[in-house]
């Protein structure tokens, strides 16, 4: 959504980055930048006035002329303003003290209001409440069916007693809603409320009327991030027809500019509350100012990242996995299956790498990561035998044959992943030990390295670690028998190459530990 707005912003530090002083004429050029790049993201002007004003007035003051690295006090200066315009603080959900908190929804047709009402009680459900949803939507065709089909997907009851289709009066199931709701002892009630593809008197005049009879606690303005500029003239449209006291911005993950999310809260001083960004019901959380101005400056959202690697993994299998990788070969293709499919519950790999800070450097690559390639080796692993899961050292050639034709893959694919995994299995168990990185030369506290009183061999190592002879003839004897032996086994390389792979000799090359080669075998 901020892909723009973010490239232009990094590009215009990076001009400033080695500066001991910044001069007037630097301000000016950075604050111009920082003006163009919030107008290209549809940012509404009168809050590029005054933002660009902001961050104009501290650059000149002594917190970045005194400072000696004054690009990052111009970072923080635009991060601690975008904080500001986006809301400043968290707005979290107000309850009622007595009876059921009555939430209503309203906006434009197409805001994705229905499925935003299934995703909000999902996420109540989560916090604890138990939520009930209203069809009161009985204009748009088939609008109750969708949020009864959303309801059981979210497995929320949805008060329906009108069939809709321009049939039913929704003032009075909203108002019976709420009776529904004391009577099933439910605590929220959430009104999915009609929409038009504009803004007119007869929309206005029936949310007031719903907002009127059930006497909301909360009153929430769905709008469509993507469209632009005139989701503020929407939102002003709104606030004075009917009034609210959020907002809801849905389609977060659209390609859209995302100046309409800069834009609502200075227009119309209402707090963004919430976000939805992405298809599924669990892509909704609460909208954290902060965050949103870090992942648009590109330092990333890792507290998001913990929260949702909180609710998705399993804190007893994680640490059962930590364990078997504090002891040698513990750790098998099971237990890394396992660990995969727990990461791949928190959702895209694209969208979980992109809050990681710096990774919008890498915007195109991720965007070009192809998600079924978990699929593929999850494929790959789950054609392995239980005991060939448990200990992968004896997938052999043949087996190797069979997993490939199994999963549907190539034999090199197997071959890939099984070598992957012996190399990341031997880091993580270096790391767990506290050995640090296998195979690094110098490096104090890593692991694998020479010493540099250590001995080195003097003879050298033949293919198969045996010592050669010094004797001229002896070598070239026992060199022409190997030669021959290897012939008449033929190809053995499990990864494939069609030739025998001398892992003892490898491991030396690259300075690993000695015991490496073991974990290739």
């Amino acid at each position: 959504m901020f892909a723009t707005l973010s490239d232009r912003l990094s590009e215009t530090f990076k001009n400033l980055r080695g500066k001991g002083r910044l001069s007037e004429a630097d301000i000016d050029a950075t604050a111009r930048e920082i003006r163009i790049a919030l107008l290209e993201a549809d940012v509404a002007l009168p809050v590029v006035k005054e933002f660009v004003g902001a961050v104009k007035e501290r650059a000149r003051d002594a917190e970045v002329s005194q400072a000696l690295n004054p690009a990052q006090q111009i970072i923080k200066i635009v991060h601690e303003e975008l904080v500001e315009i986006l809301g400043g603080e968290t707005r979290r959900l107000r309850y009622a003290k007595t009876g059921p908190t009555v939430i209503m929804l309203a906006g434009l047709q197409g805001a994705g209001k229905t499925t935003l009402a299934a995703k909000l009680a999902l996420w109540l459900k989560e916090q604890g409440k138990t939520p009930i949803l209203v069809a009161a939507d009985l204009q748009r065709p088939n609008a109750v069916q969708q949020l009864q089909v959303n309801g059981e997907r979210v497995g929320v009851p949805v008060f329906a007693p009108e069939a809709g289709n321009g049939v039913g009066d929704p003032v009075s199931v909203a108002r019976a809603s709420v009776e529904e709701a004391k009577r099933k002892l439910h605590d929220v009630v959430i009104i999915d409320t009609a929409g038009r593809l504009g803004v007119d008197a007869e929309l206005m005049s029936q949310a007031a009327s719903i907002r009127d009879a059930v006497q909301p606690d909360e009153v929430l303005f769905v709008v469509d991030a993507m469209i632009g500029q005139d989701a503020v003239t929407t939102a002003q449209a709104f606030l004075d027809g009917v009034g609210y006291d959020g907002v809801v911005l849905t389609k977060l993950d659209g390609d859209a500019r995302g100046g309409a999310a800069l834009s609502i809260r200075s227009i119309t001083g209402k707090p963004v509350m919430f976000a939805s960004n992405g298809e599924k019901m669990t892509d909704f959380d609460l909208f954290h100012p902060d965050r949103m101005a870090s992942r648009i400056l590109d330092m990333g959202d890792m507290l998001t990242l913990i929260e949702q690697a909180e609710k998705t993994f399993d804190s007893e299998q994680a640490m059962k996995a930590a364990e078997k990788l504090g002891t040698k070969g513990g750790f098998t293709l099971e237990d890394f299956l396992q660990q995969m499919q727990q990461v791949r519950k928190l959702g895209s790999m694209s969208k979980l790498m992109g809050m990681l800070p710096g990774m919008g450097q890498f915007r195109e690559q991720l965007e070009n990561f192809d998600e079924r390639e978990i699929d593929r080796i999850q494929a790959i692993i789950q054609s392995m035998t239980p005991a060939e899961r448990d200990n992968p050292k004896m997938i052999d050639g043949s087996r190797r044959a069979r997993i490939a034709k199994g999963s549907g893959r190539t034999v090199t694919d197997v071959n890939q992943l099984v070598d992957r995994f012996f190399e990341a299995r031997k880091m993580m168990e270096s790391m767990a030990r506290g050995g640090g990185m296998p195979g690094m030369p110098g490096m104090p506290g890593m692991g694998g390295g020479k010493r540099s009183g250590a001995k080195q061999p003097k003879k050298a190592v033949s293919k198969k670690g045996k010592r050669t002879s010094g004797n001229p003839a002896k070598a070239a004897q026992q060199k022409a028998a190997a030669q021959q032996a290897a012939d008449e086994r033929g190809p053995a390389n499990p990864f494939g190459g069609g030739q025998d792979v001398d892992y003892e000799q490898a491991a030396a090359n690259l300075n690993l530990p000695a015991d490496f080669s073991k974990f290739l075998k």
